[in-house]
């Protein structure tokens, strides 16, 4: 059987062709690979966490190894079951661990009027906690 896409022209067997409608019409049945993640408003800013997550936030109180919960819970997905809160999902939480607290890179803010004489340099480090999902409740 001679097979063509795009002007190409290959020979191709019953098998193959068949291999390769499984592939392309493959779904995912076995759930296995999903996740429970949620989304949750930390500091102003809405984060999608998962479990074991790292990521960073604007700064946050508490020391180093301290654990804090966030209760504004804006979604939670656990394994397709989907809920939406209106605004917050009630009874959900979102339990973190703060890692360390760090600054951010530089930021050069640079503002300049051609032909005034006007150049102002500044510079700018925000402070940052690294933060860690321990449990989604």
């Amino acid at each position: 059987m001679l097979c063509s896409y795009r002007k190409i022209s290959y020979f191709c067997t019953p098998n193959l062709v068949e291999t390769i409608f499984r592939f392309f019409t493959k779904t995912n049945t076995n759930n296995t690979n999903r996740l429970m993640y949620a989304i949750v408003e930390i500091a102003g800013q809405q984060f999608k966490v998962e479990k074991d997550q790292k990521f960073f936030v604007h700064r946050l109180e508490g020391e180093e190894g301290a654990s804090l919960s966030f209760d504004k819970v804006l979604l939670v997905d656990n394994d397709g079951k989907v809920r939406i809160g209106t605004p917050t999902v009630q009874d959900a939480k979102v339990n973190v661990k703060i890692l360390k607290h760090l600054k951010g890179d530089k930021v050069i803010v640079f503002k300049k009027k051609r032909r005034k004489g006007y150049a102002v340099k500044n510079g700018h480090r925000q402070y940052l906690t690294q933060i860690q999902v321990e449990s989604i409740a």
